[in-house]
Order: C-alpha cells, then sequence, then structure tokens
C-alpha cells in the first residue's frame, strides 16, 4: 500500500534528519571507578534482586571504559550506519507482541514473546526503569546513545537466546556473558559477588562458578548482540538463531538447577527479597 504525500515526506523528512545525527557529542563526564559505591549498591540489589536501580548505580560506579570507543569503531563502519538507520528504537519493535506472533512457530520472536509475558515483562519498562535512575542529567543526541541504549534494550533478549532464567543464578550468568561483550567491571563484580552470596546460603555441589565462568566463555563466542540486526533474528527458528551467534546449551547452569531441585529447593527463590522491618 502506497503512503500519502504528506506521510510520505513526513518518513523522509526524519530519516534525513537521522542521518545527521552525529556519532559522538563531547562533553560527557569522565568515567571512574567507586568500588564502595558498587558495594553499597550491590548490598541492596541482594536484598531485592528485582530493583533494577541498583543494577544502574554499580554500572555507574564500574563502568566499561571502553564503550565510547567500541560504539565509535563500530558506528563509523558500514554496517554501523545501516543498522543505526533501520533500528532506530528497539523497544518499539519488542513491545509490538502483535507483529511478532506472526513469526512463524517456534522462532525467536515466539519465545521471546512466551518468555516476556510469562514474566511480565516490557521492553519499554526498562527504559522507564533506566529514565528514572537518570533523572535530570544530561542528554547527548548522538549515535553513541543508540548504542548504549541498545547494550539496554538486548538484556532480555539475551536471556531468551541463552536460555538462562531470571532466577539469581540466570542473572548472574547473563551478567557474566555480557561481560564478555562489553567489559564493564560491574558485570564481573555483580556476577562473582552474587556467586558468593549463593554459595554462603546454599551448601550444595552445585557449580555455580563454573555456571558464572562458563556464561563468560558463551559470550566471548557470540558476536556482540547489540551490533547484530534483531529484526533478522527474530523470525529465525530460536535455535538457527542461537547458532549464527554461536550460543551453546549452559551446561553447569542446568547442573545447578538440577542440583538444587534434588535438594527441594527452588532455583527461582534462592535469593528472595528481605522485607523490610515494620
Amino acid at each position: 500500500m502506497e503512503m500519502p504525500a504528506s506521510q510520505n515526506q513526513f518518513t523522509k523528512a526524519a530519516s534525513a534528519s537521522r542521518a545527521d545525527t552525529p556519532v559522538l557529542i563531547p562533553g560527557r563526564p569522565q568515567l571512574r571507578y567507586d568500588w564502595g559505591k558498587a558495594w553499597r549498591h550491590f548490598r541492596q540489589l541482594i536484598r531485592n534482586k528485582e530493583d533494577t536501580t541498583q543494577v544502574f548505580h554499580i554500572f555507574e560506579a564500574l563502568p566499561w571504559k571502553g564503550m565510547e570507543r567500541a560504539a565509535t569503531r563500530f558506528l563509523t563502519r558500514d554496517a554501523g550506519q545501516r543498522l543505526f538507520m533501520a533500528e532506530p528504537f528497539l523497544p518499539e519493535l519488542l513491545d509490538d507482541h502483535a507483529m511478532l506472533r506472526r513469526m512463524p512457530a517456534g522462532s525467536l520472536a515466539q519465545v521471546y514473546c512466551d518468555f516476556m509475558e510469562r514474566e511480565g515483562l516490557t521492553a519499554q519498562g526498562l527504559v522507564d526503569e533506566f529514565e528514572n535512575f537518570w533523572g535530570e542529567r544530561p542528554r547527548f543526541d548522538d549515535r553513541f546513545s543508540w548504542y548504549f541504549e541498545r547494550i539496554r534494550d538486548t538484556h532480555d533478549l539475551l536471556h531468551v537466546l541463552t536460555g538462562y532464567g531470571r532466577d539469581a543464578l540466570g542473572e548472574l550468568c547473563v551478567l557474566a556473558f555480557t561481560y564478555s561483550q562489553q567489559p564493564a567491571p560491574a558485570h564481573l563484580f555483580m556476577g562473582y559477588a552474587g556467586g558468593f552470596e549463593i554459595r554462603s546460603r546454599i551448601k550444595s555441589a552445585a557449580p555455580v562458578f563454573r555456571a558464572i565462568r562458563e556464561g563468560q566463555k558463551l559470550g566471548k563466542a557470540c558476536p556482540r548482540l547489540a551490533e547484530q540486526s534483531v529484526k533478522d533474528l527474530l523470525p529465525l527458528p530460536i535455535e538457527e538463531a542461537r547458532r549464527r551467534l554461536n550460543i551453546t546449551p549452559a551446561r553447569h547452569y542446568n547442573q545447578c538447577h538440577t542440583v538444587w531441585r534434588g535438594m527441594g529447593l527452588d532455583p527461582y527463590g534462592l535469593i528472595a527479597p528481605v522485607a523490610e522491618a515494620a
């Protein structure tokens, strides 16, 4: 169906405006590590693993200092320029479940919708949490901001592709996986500190640290997801999408679940929120 002339002109104007977006506007604050701040917010996160704001604070304290360099390298290549124009805002795509449900049975799109609907999540929900955290701080209308947002907005897609659940260990393994893609110290800090927390609470033969280390290895084998076309991946059978990304089954993570269930423990309840004192 042909677009009305006025709408077509608007689309062309929006595309032209987007094409003029600079790669990196200078003026962002210098990145520094603050381990004390990271530890304080990690303790808050342990009290309630659903409190995503604490994760943002930890990443602010232990950032990926090479992100600007990596983003600039990608965004100045043809592939990066094409992706910037083709996929302006992932949550809009990922939250359109009516459209995603029209993709083939067994596709990444269908499994993603199942996961998000089962967990009661939306891609926009994570954006809203980040916006509340960021507050009134300066914004930069450049391509680097788009690159950063893709890193944020592919988090739940990583859960689906890797098979890691939203249990405590699953989140730690996704963090370890992501460290190999975007090496912020925050990923490993939360991954291994969380592993110690689980081991201290649950004495068992579950290979917790092997599972976290395996997540690192899986992430290293996978091309950086934020730099892949999500539109191209979504219609694929999920196993084909995993093959394209070199993602293989998480053996040690599944072994941990087997051990805990054999002990009568629910892997999804190992680190439950701590009730506040009245």
